[in-house]
């Protein structure tokens, strides 16, 4: 995978005066480097403040860009350089994304990125300011109280331009604030808008990356205007979304072969043809303009949602009912809904955005309210939780949105936070760890080579907070790795690459203890014991309550599967039956594994013809019924026949 390139054009301007406020310091300064901004431009500062928590959550990310392109409290974006010099080759794993053997494989394709002529607006917000202000680009970038003032500046020009007074009142800069993430005077995020004033209404509390102090009293009182948020064409959205209806082409194609092939999904008629039980978060790998582009593709593949970071805004590509091809695993592709995100897993520092956080929690819990979908870890799954449906297809298998996307943050955000239940002694954990202070070493980011003392290691990645931990064969930091049979057939331990999944436990899943010692703790993982740090002070997991599976007794060791499919006798004439090819894992006598114990019948997907339609498709489901597990970083599946479902110890 390769990040956006971290550089800015950087635009040489004249200074109105001195760097402003370059050599404060202080727990408090960057709430006062607020107020004087604010105070210069006539800007409320709360309006500031609740802006600047929508885009950065007041953070600096030590000076790196977002996704984006976007710099600094404010996410001023200068992103002309970054996107002409980036080469992000979009989704460039191995993987069939289809992952159905009944049709050949789908290729991947590169995502070039836009001209500078092509980029709109909102990644150009910061040369605006610099105009506003006299600032120069380097200072906006570099300088904390320069970036608030090129912020404020903004949002002054903003209500200028809509002929609005600069008015002390927050309710009076609605519209300034929904047009200041496209960086124009068209009000067009309105429920960017409405999350800032959810923010300036409740008031916010939070210690930031640099350690200041920042405070957002609280305006119970604040109402926003009741401007309805976009649903062009109506797409499948809340009511309180930007959301737009982006289709994706559903048509025939002739192959450079000369054979006539379909793309880029299939249609189907769910849920009443079968049900959505998954929604899977990914990340794009690529800006969001390169993202729209791919999608248009028919021979590439597609996703159900595409999330803007900048703003949060949606656009969909597949209605719910059709099923795309997005997640590696036709199993997981029939029954999920796919949402991709814009951002880098091997950035960490090109943060995604509050407001894109939030947007994507409104459509999830939009998503999971309609098609029945538990909030949990088990059904809200990454695309680096997804099984290979083969063994061979193991190493090919999507890692995003990596261990830099926050999950606790994310189902705080959901409604459904990852909170202890029952006793410390609890025969399940829930992964937990402290986002900011939980930081493992990683190598394999941007920019990583081979280092003079290590011939053939990596360099180190950033320093960043993490929702992984690592995994170790002894209750030891010392002690080598758990190995993954699927990825490494050899025995080796899995490394600290960021897109090395082997040994990795992530907050929010769910694990069956095997054993404690001082401040360690061992789950049953991929078929053995795997050790992580859980020391009482600043625990990373959680005590939790729920069902489990064991192999039944006289079983000897159960085979999983990346796959819910029928038996063999299900498959009617003409539609070929389904291998079911068990994955390189064993589950022994006396270990459990966390499930969300409910049969699911098996059921496969028949969808080979272009079927526009929606008449030639089939569901063929069988007698066999299964339990998913949480097997190790992703989820599997046992035949219900082979285990027995019980409850965890409290």
């Amino acid at each position: 995978m390769v990040c956006l390139a971290s550089a800015a054009l950087v635009v040489p301007l004249l200074s109105a005066g001195a760097p402003a406020g370059a050599e404060e310091s202080g727990p408090d300064a960057l709430q006062r480097q607020f107020e004087r901004a604010a105070e210069e431009y006539d800007v409320p500062v709360d309006v500031l403040l609740g802006v600047s928590y929508l885009q950065s959550r007041w953070d600096a990310h030590a000076g790196a860009p977002s996704v984006s392109g976007g710099y600094g409290p404010m996410h001023l974006t200068d992103a002309r350089k970054a996107l002409a010099t980036s080469t992000a080759p979009g989704h460039g794993h191995a993987e069939d994304p289809r992952g159905d053997p009944s049709r050949s494989a789908r290729t991947t394709a590169a995502s070039a990125a836009p001209a500078a002529a092509e980029l709109p607006a909102r990644l150009r917000t910061l040369p605006r300011a610099a105009q506003l202000t006299g600032l120069s680009a380097t200072e906006l970038r570099t300088t904390p109280e320069a970036n608030l003032r090129g912020g404020a500046a903004l949002l002054a020009d903003a209500q200028k331009r809509l002929g609005k007074p600069a008015d002390a009142d927050p309710a009076a800069w609605f519209e300034a604030v929904a047009s200041y993430p496209s960086g124009g005077a068209k009000p067009s995020a309105t429920a960017f808008a409405r999350d800032v004033f959810d923010v300036v209404r409740a008031g916010e509390e939070r210690t930031t990356d640099t350690g200041a102090k920042v405070t957002l009293r609280s305006h119970p009182q604040l109402r926003a205007p009741s401007a309805a948020a976009g649903r062009a064409g109506g797409a499948e959205c809340p009511s309180s979304a930007d959301c737009e209806w982006y289709p994706a082409p559903y048509e025939e194609y002739e192959g450079d072969d000369g054979t006539q092939d379909y793309g880029n999904h299939d249609t189907s008629r769910r849920p009443s043809s079968h049900r959505i039980d998954h929604i899977v978060v990914h990340d794009t790998e690529a800006t969001y303009e390169g993202t729209l582009k791919l999608v248009k593709d028919p021979q590439y593949v597609s996703w159900n949602y595409t999330l803007r970071s900048s703003d949060g805004h949606i656009a969909q590509h597949v209605r719910n009912r059709d099923t795309a091809w997005h997640a590696g695993n036709w199993y997981m592709n029939a029954k999920s809904v796919g949402i991709e995100h814009e951002g880098f897993l091997t950035d960490p520092d090109a943060w995604y955005t509050e407001a894109m956080y939030r947007s994507s929690a409104r459509l999830v819990r939009y998503l999971a309210h309609r098609y029945d979908v538990p909030l949990d870890r088990q059904h809200i799954v990454g695309h680096d939780n997804v099984p290979a449906t083969t063994t061979s297809g193991i190493p090919g298998m999507h890692t995003d949105p990596g261990p830099y996307w926050d999950w606790q943050r994310y189902f705080a955000l959901l409604g459904a936070p990852f909170e202890p239940h029952g006793s410390r002694h609890a025969g399940l954990v829930t992964i937990a760890p402290e986002y900011a202070r939980n930081r493992p070493e990683y190598t394999g980011c941007e920019g990583s080579e081979a280092t003079s003392e290590h011939a053939g290691s990596k360099k180190a990645c950033p320093e960043h907070g993490s929702s992984a931990v690592r995994l170790h064969t002894r209750p030891s930091a010392d002690s080598p790795l758990v190995n993954d049979a699927g990825l490494r057939p050899d025995g080796t331990p899995a490394t600290k690459d960021v897109n090395d999944t082997g040994a990795r436990a992530t907050t929010g899943q769910q694990f069956a203890v095997a054993g404690r010692q001082g401040e360690w703790t061992a789950i049953w993982y991929l078929g053995a014991k795997a050790w992580f740090h859980n020391p009482a002070k600043h625990p990373t997991a959680v005590p939790a309550r729920g069902r489990t599976v064991t192999p039944k007794k006289g079983a000897g060791e159960v085979p999983v599967y990346g796959v819910a499919y029928p038996e063999e006798s299900a498959y009617p004439e003409g539609i070929p039956a389904q291998k079911l090819s068990p994955l390189p894992y064993k589950l022994s006598a006396g270990q459990k594994y966390a499930t969300p114990g409910r049969e699911v019948r098996g059921e496969y997907l028949w969808a080979k013809d272009f079927d526009p339609k929606g008449e030639k498709f089939r569901v063929v489901r069988g007698d066999l019924t299964y339990y998913q597990i949480q097997l190790g970083h992703r989820v599997a599946f046992v035949k219900a026949d082979d285990v027995v479902l019980g409850r965890s110890a409290k």
